[in-house]
C-alpha cells in the first residue's frame, strides 16, 4: 500500500498544501511542469487582501451591463469563444450573484480572507522572507467623488462586520502620500481609500519560491514534470510523468483552472472557468516614484512598484484557457495609466498572460472527492490564490489529517455543485 501525498501544482496554493503537510511529518511530493511560482502566482498583484471580504459577482444591473456590452472596458473583456464555452458556468455564475445569494456567500468566503495574514505569517517566518513583504497596505484611487462616497459605505459595513480596517483620504491627502498620481487626469482625482490591513510583495513569484524552499527543508521533494496520467487502484494513486510513476496514497489536485480537465478525467464535473490577466513592467519618466500599490478603482487596472519595475495589471478576460493572447485590454489600460502617473518604456520584452481559476459561486473548492479515496481538491480561488494559499493549505491538511478544521468547510465542498 502506498504512503504519503503527492501535490499537483506548485503556485502559491498548491505549495502551502505541501508545506503544511510535510510540517506534520508526511511525505510529501510536489510536482508541476514549471519551477514553483512560475504560473498564475508569478504574474498577480502582489497583494495579500485582507480587506476583500467580498467576492467579485457577476454585474447584474443595466448600467454596468451596458458599459461592458462594447467590449472596450479595461476591468473586463469577453471573447465570444470564451463565453460560448464557459456559458453553462457563466449563468450559474450570474445567478449565484443574484442580490440573495451574494448575501449568504459573503460571510463564507470572508471565513477564509479572514485568515490569510495570520496563514501567511507563519509561513514567511518559516521562510525567511521578510524583505520580500511590506505592511503598509495599499490604495484605491477614485476619479469621482460619488464613487468613492459609494466605496466608503461598503468599506465602513465591511469594518464593523468583518473588521477590516482603512482610511478615507481627500485629494489633498492622497497627493501628499502619491505626489506622482494623477498630474494628466482631465479633473483630478476625488481622494483614495487606503487599506491598512493588507500586505503587498514586491516579487509574487519568489516569495512562492521562498515557501517551496522552506517546504524542501521540512523534508519535501519537488518534481518539475507534466503530468500525463492521473489513476488509482488497489495500492494507492499513480501520477505517471513520462518515464516514471510517482505513487501515493493521497494526491491533491491544486492545478488552478487545469484542475478540471484532470477531474472530468476521472469522470467528475465542476464548473470551473478561467478569468484570464495580463501585465507589463514599467520605468517611471524623470523624477517620478510610486509608493504604494494603486488600483484606479473606476477604470480597473494596478500599478504597483515591484522589483521588476512598475507592474501594470489588467482587470478580468472571459476567454478559452489556452487561448492566444489578447493584447488590447493591456494596450487600453496602458494608455488610461499613462493619464494618472509618468510610466516610461516598457520593461518585458513580451507581456505577461495568466488565468485565475473561478467558480459559478465565487468560493474556492478544498475538500475531499466523493467516490474517490484520497483525492483532495484545492483549487477555484479565482482573483485571490495568492492570497489564500496559506490558509487553505493549514485548512485542508487539518482535513486530511481528520482534525475539525479552524472554520466550517461546508460552503467550499466539492459536491456542492
Amino acid at each position: 500500500m502506498s504512503s504519503g501525498t503527492i501535490v499537483l501544482g506548485a503556485g502559491m496554493v498548491g505549495v502551502s498544501v505541501a508545506w503544511h503537510l510535510a510540517r506534520r511529518g508526511q511525505d510529501v511530493t510536489l510536482v508541476d511542469r514549471r519551477a514553483p511560482g512560475r504560473e498564475t502566482s508569478f504574474g498577480n498583484a502582489g497583494i495579500i487582501q485582507r480587506e476583500a471580504v467580498r467576492p467579485y459577482p457577476f454585474p447584474r444591473d443595466l448600467a454596468t451591463l451596458w458599459r461592458v456590452l462594447p467590449n472596450r472596458q479595461v476591468d473586463i473583456r469577453y471573447r465570444p469563444g470564451g463565453m460560448l464555452e464557459a456559458a453553462g458556468p457563466l449563468w450559474q455564475y450570474w445567478k449565484h450573484s443574484a442580490p440573495d445569494r451574494y448575501r449568504r456567500i459573503v460571510p463564507e468566503y470572508a471565513s477564509l480572507i479572514e485568515r490569510c495574514l495570520d496563514a501567511h505569517g507563519a509561513m514567511i517566518e518559516a521562510a525567511g522572507a521578510e524583505s520580500l513583504v511590506r505592511r503598509e497596505g495599499w490604495l484605491e484611487v477614485y476619479r469621482h467623488r460619488s464613487a468613492l462616497q459609494a466605496r466608503l459605505a461598503e468599506a465602513e459595513e465591511n469594518a464593523e462586520r468583518f473588521g477590516v480596517r482603512y482610511r478615507a483620504l481627500d485629494a489633498e491627502a492622497l497627493a501628499a502620500m502619491e505626489p506622482s498620481l494623477g498630474n494628466d487626469v482631465n479633473d483630478g482625482l476625488a481622494g483614495a481609500i487606503h487599506w491598512l490591513d493588507p500586505w503587498t510583495v514586491a516579487d509574487p513569484g519568489a516569495l512562492v519560491s521562498a515557501y517551496a524552499e522552506a517546504f524542501e527543508r521540512e523534508g519535501g521533494r519537488i518534481v518539475r514534470s507534466e503530468v500525463e496520467t492521473l489513476s488509482t487502484g488497489a495500492g494507492g494513486w499513480q501520477v505517471g510523468i513520462g518515464s516514471e510513476t510517482l505513487s501515493a496514497e493521497s494526491v491533491v489536485l491544486a492545478l488552478g483552472p487545469w484542475s478540471r480537465r484532470w477531474l472530468s478525467r476521472l469522470g467528475v464535473s465542476l464548473p470551473l472557468f478561467p478569468k484570464r490577466g495580463y501585465h507589463m513592467h514599467y520605468a517611471s519618466r524623470g523624477e517620478a516614484r510610486l509608493h504604494h500599490w494603486v488600483m484606479d478603482a473606476e477604470v480597473g487596472y494596478l500599478l504597483a512598484p515591484m522589483r521588476a519595475g512598475i507592474r501594470l495589471t489588467t482587470g478580468a478576460e472571459l476567454e478559452r484557457l489556452e487561448a492566444p493572447p489578447h493584447l488590447d485590454q493591456l494596450a487600453a489600460a496602458e494608455a488610461s495609466a499613462r493619464r494618472l502617473y509618468p510610466l516610461g518604456e516598457r520593461l518585458d520584452a513580451e507581456p505577461w498572460k495568466g488565468a485565475r481559476p473561478c467558480t459559478p459561486d465565487m468560493k474556492p473548492v478544498i475538500g475531499p472527492v466523493d467516490g474517490q479515496a484520497g483525492l483532495w481538491c484545492a483549487f477555484g480561488h479565482g482573483h485571490q490564490g495568492f492570497t489564500l494559499g496559506p490558509a487553505t493549505g493549514q485548512l485542508l491538511a487539518q482535513m486530511m489529517a481528520g482534525e475539525t478544521p479552524a472554520i466550517d468547510m461546508r460552503p467550499f465542498r466539492v459536491d456542492r455543485f
